[in-house]
């Protein structure tokens, strides 16, 4: 395999296990990293034996040497680098979501275009084995013509440094745009749009709320502006629907998981389920997906490409498989999450035309 040489923008918390992944990806080589907090840089750098480390991450841009650049920031600052990468003629992969705004992560994807330069944004999700195997069943037919979506994310109290962990800019406005639905929502409503075929967003509706306790504390030290929960109900071409929860803190113990309904058969995500009518009989199944990843990671051509999704962007710049298209499944997510916000900022049902009309860069400046 050919060596692809990284710089990774960013070495908080998602920078880290970023770095910590590539090291154990065949071929993959990060051979600088940026970050203002340079001595924290520098202290990664010397523990994963990185050469050369950087302040300002422009210097990181002008080398030569780099294929491509992974930004590990917070979400309002995902535009402004990873545009001036592709623009240096880097290749970008970009942690979720895509921006801050529509409008920033339709730049970027334009961006990418007009260079002619890989943009690939981290959704995990899609290499789960619960997606693996709900493509598979979809592609052979199983559910028949889709018509009804559901995606769920649950926890019980799990909002960024108000309930303990990690740190205030994940729920500022200011420079993480969104809270539950940006955070945690990406990953669900991005895997169910790529399984039903990332349809075309025609209207939206949503709520946005933040209503269970907080510490006092907490709120007033990281000026939490964000949603605990959001909902929404999306309206697609043909006739498709897809309705949304996503809840960094509700007063529940469960909430069942996505799923996706068909003429011929439905699936639950997680647990794993496929359920359909044969015989004239009711069939409920479940599938052993440790048994389906076990068989093809021995069998299948590329299987570890699709592993996880830094190895699934290693491979596809080596040019073992072909980019998956995240950078706008990423984008369409971003429109529906923007057009929740702004139908609870309107009180009504919005068009995909008005939020992509309205939609404004929230982008800080670098």
């Amino acid at each position: 395999m050919n060596e692809v040489r990284i710089g990774v923008i960013g070495v908080g918390i998602i920078g880290k296990r970023h770095v910590e992944e590539y090291a154990t990806i065949p071929g993959a080589k990060v051979v600088a990293v940026a970050d203002i907090d340079e001595a924290e840089a520098q202290r990664v750098a010397a523990h994963y034996g990185i050469p050369h480390v950087y302040a300002d991450f422009r210097q990181l841009l002008e080398r030569d040497d780099i294929d491509a650049v992974d930004v590990c920031l917070h979400n309002n600052l995902h535009a402004p680098v990873t545009i001036a990468a592709l623009e240096a003629g880097k290749h970008v992969y970009c942690e979720k979501p895509i921006a801050g705004s529509y409008a920033d992560g339709r730049a970027m994807v334009e961006t990418a275009q007009r260079v002619g330069k890989k943009l690939h944004i981290q959704i995990s999700n899609l290499y789960s084995k619960e997606v693996k195997a709900a493509k598979t069943i979809i592609e052979e037919g199983g559910l028949g013509r889709i018509y009804h979506a559901r995606s769920k994310g649950f926890r019980r109290r799990g909002r960024p440094y108000v309930d303990g962990y990690a740190t205030p800019a994940f729920v500022k406005k200011e420079v993480a745009g969104g809270g539950a639905l940006f955070d945690m929502g990406v990953y669900h409503i991005a895997e169910i749009l790529y399984l039903i075929g990332a349809p075309e967003v025609e209207r939206i509706t949503g709520k946005v709320y933040q209503e269970t306790p907080i510490d006092e504390r907490r709120r007033a030290e990281s000026g939490y502006n964000v949603e605990e929960l959001g909902t929404g109900f999306v309206r697609m071409e043909g006739g498709l629907t897809l309705d949304i929860i996503e809840a960094w803190a509700m007063h529940l113990d469960r909430l069942d998981g996505s799923i996706i309904l068909g003429s011929q058969g439905g699936i639950r995500l997680r647990p794993f389920s496929y359920h359909t009518t044969s015989w004239d009989m009711e069939l409920d199944a479940t599938i052993n997906l440790d048994a389906m990843e076990y068989r093809r990671s021995r069998l299948y051509d590329n299987a570890d490409a699709y592993q996880s999704s830094q190895r699934h962007w290693i491979a596809a710049l080596q040019g073992r498989v072909e980019l998956l298209p995240t950078a706008d499944i990423a984008l369409k997510t971003m429109l529906i999450q923007e057009g929740i916000y702004l139908s609870d900022k309107l009180g009504r049902e919005v068009t995909a035309e008005e939020v992509k009309g309205g939609s404004q860069s929230t982008a800080i400046a670098v």
